[in-house]
């Protein structure tokens, strides 16, 4: 399971569905599903982001947590997050799970989400085409890999 995780000042999706949603300061996370992962994917994710401390402090360290200063957060599905650029110039997506796979766990996901946080996570619609806008604050984008468990 692979997140790109965005320190934003605001950001909002707009899906072709029409279902739109937006957030204030917080986190703007990416997630893309593998068929390797399980369970302990979405929990041990979900934990390293609850904790990642990437948020200033009133000394301007970046010492905080989400949770601290209150932000929000939002998912938003992304398989092109497992695109293998090895051979030729067209991505592969090869190691991307299946939507059956990666659909229940991208919502197992903001559900653990929303547990280990204690608020209410924003999203998009799985599947959808979306725009996403964003606002990302620093810039801070942090790479975080499941398989990669630092």
């Amino acid at each position: 399971m692979r997140a790109v995780i965005q320190r934003v000042s605001r950001a909002s999706v707009k899906c072709s569905s029409g279902h739109r949603d937006e957030i204030g300061a917080g986190l703007l996370i990416f997630l893309g599903v593998e068929d390797a992962d399980s369970r302990s994917d979405i929990e041990w994710l979900s934990g390293k982001i609850n904790r990642i401390r990437i948020f200033d402090d009133s000394e301007g360290v970046m010492n905080l947590g989400f949770k601290e200063v209150k932000g929000e957060a939002m998912v938003i599905s992304q398989f092109t997050l497992h695109a293998s650029t090895r051979k030729g110039n067209r991505p592969s997506y090869i190691k991307a799970a299946a939507p059956t796979i990666s659909e229940p766990m991208y919502n197992d996901f903001i559900l653990q989400l929303e547990k280990d946080s204690g608020i209410k996570v924003k999203k998009g619609v799985f599947g959808d085409h979306m725009e996403v806008m964003l606002v990302n604050d620093g810039p801070v984008t942090i790479l975080i890999d499941s398989r990669n468990r630092e």
